[in-house]
């Protein structure tokens, strides 16, 4: 089968050669779309449900909205652990799923059951999904500065929600931009008790009367002279002056009694968990960039940044924005470390072979299978979804030492028989016997090593996540050299290994380099 494979190749050079280049193609192609990280994504697929109860304690919580979720949680498909976490008005649900299984269907099949178990939660509590990240997705934060000394945190948190949150959050790639440090504004309604009591009001009356009043009604359409005329009420509350002349109730002789009758309104900030703090300089406000599944983390950083810069022209004088934390130097020095190893290793492999050949042409004949094997390595991670880090470039550069070694045979056999010839077969006939002289027992002994992985696909989770991408890669470069050792490398000795490829003085340097080694 195989020595049929060689005959065909050499026979069809056109055809094999034509294939050879467009792999060149579709792994040039590969590499420029291929995902950058430093390592591999060794998070669990996770889909997580967060829920307000505003003002409820641990127990309560734990006892009205963690306690149905889990439990109804537990008959999702593919679920092997459910975690639940109850806060002083917060509740967090995890749900783990077993490993391949998609994020995006997990999701979708969360939401289902979550529609199921609504009807058992208080009235008005509404659960919510956590975005469409993993563990790692945290890429990038930022912090916003004010060198003026004109604006508080206040301002400076305004500025991040109202304005930095929705533009960077329209970046492709990014599921969430989480805001954090300074304070968040608040209207503030200080009620006086003895006030209440003085006018009999109660404290839920007097929060009816806030919800009513900030609102918008409609009316009907008023014809006038030909003219439709829209009748509105306009209600929304703009400032602390609209809060203060909000009728909350009536005195005994029937006198409107306002807010600001019974409560000081004021403008102040709500109640925080933690604070954001930069190189001890003092507090600031800034943003998490939390990076969507299976994207690109470099070209995202890279987006979020760009992004950045347009929108620092829209500032106020004095705010800048500075980087607290960018993955990107980290992607970039991994793989720009692993890419100069590989390099390196294609150089000294190549080196070796033309010292050892004593010929730069057939040396090209012994490498070419090194560039073309990493292409078609390239080629089956993009289509497998595998990005570029660490580990997965790790797989190819093991792989490089042994992927030329069919080729270096091949070669050296052809010179044999070349120099044994003495014009009895034509130079394509020597060419194909020596090939399937040991053409058969390379392509089955690099096959050998290209299964030597197989146990690492066995491992799970975090393991497996951390170490398959380089058994993959590892895998997919030995396979492609030993098709290759029997496709384009007998197709490239015929143009490459001539008859007269050695002369006399380079037959006896061999001949004496190769007696040296021996000796050694």
């Amino acid at each position: 089968m195989i020595e049929k494979i060689i005959e065909w190749s050499i026979k069809n050079k056109f055809i094999v050669i034509l294939a050879t280049v467009f792999i060149i193609f579709g792994g040039v192609l590969a590499m420029k779309d291929m995902p950058l990280d430093a390592i591999p994504d060794l998070s669990d697929v996770q889909v997580i449900i967060q829920t307000n109860y505003p003002g409820q304690a641990p127990q309560v919580v734990e006892d009205q909205i963690t306690y149905p979720l889990t439990t109804a949680m537990l008959s999702v498909p593919f679920a092997k652990v459910v975690r639940g976490y109850s806060f002083f008005g917060l509740s967090f649900v995890y749900i783990i799923f077993e490993d391949g299984t998609d994020l995006y269907w997990a999701r979708s099949r969360v939401l289902e059951y979550l529609n199921f178990v609504s009807g058992r939660l208080p009235e008005g509590v509404t659960p919510s999904l956590g975005p469409d990240a993993t563990g790692v997705g945290w890429v990038y934060e930022y912090v916003l500065k004010d060198t003026s000394g004109r604006y508080d945190l206040q301002q400076l948190r305004s500025i991040q929600d109202w304005y930095l949150r929705y533009e960077l959050t329209a970046v492709p790639g990014v599921a969430e931009v989480a805001s954090v440090g300074g304070f968040v504004k608040q209207y503030q309604v200080v009620v006086d008790p003895n006030k209440l009591l003085a006018y009999n009001l109660s404290l839920q009356k007097v929060r009816r009367a806030i919800q009513r009043s900030n609102n918008d009604v409609g009316g009907r359409l008023v014809e006038m002279g030909e003219t439709e005329f829209m009748v509105r009420g306009l209600g929304y509350i703009r400032s602390s002056e609209d809060l203060e002349n909000i009728a909350v109730g009536a005195d005994q002789n029937g006198t409107p009694v306002l807010l600001k009758n019974i409560a000081h309104i004021q403008i102040g900030p709500e109640l925080r968990r933690g604070i954001l703090e930069l190189n001890g300089e003092g507090e600031v406000a800034g943003g998490i960039i939390v990076m969507r599944y299976g994207e690109n983390a470099l070209e995202v950083i890279r987006n979020v940044k760009k992004r950045i810069r347009e929108l620092e022209k829209g500032l106020p004088e004095g705010v800048i924005i500075e980087t607290g934390y960018d993955r990107s130097g980290l992607i970039e020095r991994a793989v720009h470390a692993l890419s100069g190893k590989l390099v390196e290793e294609m150089l000294v492999v190549a080196l070796i072979c033309m010292i050892f050949l004593v010929h730069f042409r057939s040396a090209f004949v012994a490498i070419i299978t090194l560039p073309v094997g990493i292409f078609v390595s390239f080629i089956v991670m993009h289509f497998m979804g595998i990005n570029a880090n660490i580990m997965s470039l790790g797989g190819i550069a093991i792989a490089i030492g042994v992927m030329v070694d069919a080729s270096v045979v091949l070669v050296e056999n052809a010179h044999k028989h070349l120099e044994r010839n003495n014009g009895k077969k034509s130079h394509t006939e020597t060419i194909i016997a020596a090939s399937k002289e040991v053409g058969p027992a390379l392509f089955y002994s690099l096959l050998i090593i290209t299964v030597s992985f197989l146990p690492v696909f066995s491992l799970e989770e975090q393991s497996g996540r951390l170490f398959k991408p380089l058994a993959y890669t590892k895998t997919f470069a030995m396979g492609a050299s030993a098709v290759l050792a029997i496709t384009i490398v007998p197709v490239l000795m015929t143009f490459f290994v001539r008859d007269n490829v050695l002369d006399s003085g380079m037959k006896k340097n061999r001949k004496n380099m190769v007696f040296g080694l021996a000796g050694i």
